[in-house]
């Protein structure tokens, strides 16, 4: 009989990028990248412990951004291409490196995983990877979680109840077209909180959401438990805060486990460090040295790195997985008596992290889940909902209005580098309300335009972009697609008021922006 559960949760999400106009676009690289080292990467894990007979529960938001483009036909064929150019780079960095017997190893490494990835993707799932995750799904191991339509930063939107709920209910309306089932949870768009969101995920269904710490540390009335339970808004939804421990131990640069000097280093790869003609063909298309995924150092300090050993980072993985568990079972052991009920510790973190930017970090995640399920009984993985199940009496108490962002609430996202933003588009809210009210039977070709305005807002209002503006990484290109979204409702926003819709261009922006392919316009309708 477990002292306490361990409920861990993954936030998959990417940004909506699709560049039909161009041949080969650098930020789509993004979701290649993504695919590659860390959904497969996870896929496998989880396959690997279902087949060993291990029992784990996992929970794993995969946003409606990201489910529309695994789903694409462009970027789907677009990601084949993208992995056979890294099977031919692999395969003659196999053949360039086959005397050295530090790196010839790890050539051959990459050639393999890239191979694999190719049948995983193309041969076992039909170029769709939505298939594999809901295999987890609908066999119990795997919790699917939803997330605002586009990422957009709730809090930031509370003034205007149309916009937040637009984000919600086109997510669950878009998760259960491509899951086959609605979701039960909601990881809150950069856990962002506002009092009130909760009645909006309420009318959606949803029966649960992440937030921070402090948001539930600082609630009102304080919660008898922390968050090592979670606790109930008045209207009945459920709230699961953040365990700050259990999160350093991954996400910390100084502490966590990702900074061990025996794992990949990241930022050693051949697309900078070998000869520019060499790695050339393999680039993005316009010539600049980018990332490839192939990297052949470890971490070891700033200056003189050592080659990567596999075996060596596989054995550190496993003590580091080791290493959490064993704070989790001291955790449970303290937690158990002072509750009298069995503690939650609830363990978030971005999916990317696993494997794309700690490279290691699936074979810790599948370590330490077979750990805890053959060599210990104090510690149980479960879900949210399971808990809820198991649970149903919680406190009722008010999260407070936060974040996961730096300082805990909207600074990341409001600040002098994207605050520009918001009055704009919180006008384009101002009017797509206006125009859902006054169609109520529009023409088809009024349709056509109120369902693309609607896209164009919810794409405008994703938080990567006012994120990456403070960031200042890609800057010009979050700007730019800011500009471009609230730009192209405009321009069918003034048609559409003039009874003059430009068909042509319309056509032209559905084609671009794609997504949604059901999304009704009425979703931003008043509702009083």
């Amino acid at each position: 009989m477990s002292q306490g559960y361990l409920s861990l949760v993954l936030h998959a999400h990417l940004p909506y990028v699709r560049h039909p106009e161009h041949e080969r676009f650098l930020e789509e690289e993004w979701l290649y990248e993504a695919i590659t080292e860390t959904y497969i990467p996870l896929f496998k894990t989880f396959e690997a412990l279902k087949r060993d007979g291990v029992h784990f529960r996992i929970t794993m938001s995969m946003t409606p951004t990201l489910l529309s483009m695994l789903t694409d036909p462009l970027l789907q064929s677009r990601y084949v291409k993208h992995l056979e150019r890294l099977i031919g780079l692999s395969e003659k960095e196999v053949h360039r490196t086959k005397n050295d017997p530090q790196f010839a190893p790890l050539a051959r490494m990459y050639s393999d995983l890239f191979h694999e990835a190719h049948h995983i993707f193309c041969d076992r799932f039909g170029r769709d990877l939505t298939r594999g995750f809901r295999q987890f799904m609908e066999s119990g191991e795997l919790e699917i979680i939803t997330c605002g339509a586009t990422h957009g930063f709730l809090p930031l939107m509370d003034l205007q109840p149309e916009a937040v709920r637009a984000q919600i209910q086109t997510a669950v309306r878009t998760h259960e077209r491509i899951l086959g089932r609605k979701p039960r949870g909601i990881w809150l768009p950069e856990c962002g909180y506002a009092p009130g969101i909760d009645k909006i995920l309420k009318e959606a269904g949803i029966l649960f959401f992440i937030v921070d710490n402090h948001a539930i540390v600082f609630g009102t009335p304080r919660p008898k438990f922390g968050v090592f339970a979670p606790v109930y808004c008045k209207t009945g939804v459920a709230a699961f805060g953040r365990d700050l421990e259990s999160s350093k131990s991954v996400w910390s640069a100084e502490e966590g486990y990702p900074g061990d000097a025996s794992y990949r280093e990241f930022y050693r790869d051949i697309g900078f460090d070998l000869d520019y003609e060499y790695v050339k063909p393999y680039l993005n298309g316009d010539g600049t040295r980018i990332h490839t995924g192939i990297k052949y150092y470890r971490i070891t300090g700033n200056s003189h790195k050592q080659p990567y050993d596999p075996g060596y980072a596989a054995q550190k993985a496993a003590e580091h997985a080791g290493n959490f568990l064993f704070n989790r079972v001291k955790q449970m052991e303290f937690l158990a008596p002072l509750m009298g009920q069995k503690p939650l510790v609830l363990s978030p973190y971005d999916a990317e992290l696993y494997g794309h930017w700690w490279f290691e970090g699936p074979q810790w995640l599948g370590y330490l889940l077979r750990k805890i399920h053959f060599d210990q009984d104090v510690v149980e993985t479960l879900t949210p909902v399971e808990y809820l199940e198991r649970h149903p009496r919680n406190q009722v108490v008010t999260p407070t209005m936060s974040s996961w962002g730096y300082n805990g609430y909207s600074e990341v996202w409001l600040n002098g580098s994207n605050d520009w933003v918001y009055r704009h588009l919180h006008k384009s809210v101002e009017r797509m309300v206006e125009s859902a009210n006054r169609f109520a039977q529009p023409a088809e070709h009024e349709r056509r335009a109120l369902n693309q305005m609607a896209r164009e807002v919810l794409l405008a209002q994703s938080s990567d972009w006012a994120f990456i503006m403070k960031t200042g990484t890609h800057s010009s290109y979050a700007v730019n697609r800011t500009k471009d979204h609230l730009q192209r409702f405009t321009h069918i926003w003034e048609g559409l008021s003039k009874n003059l819709i430009d068909m042509p261009a319309l056509e032209r922006i559905e084609s671009v922006d794609n997504l949604f392919p059901d999304i009704d316009y009425r979703v931003y309708a008043s509702t009083n």
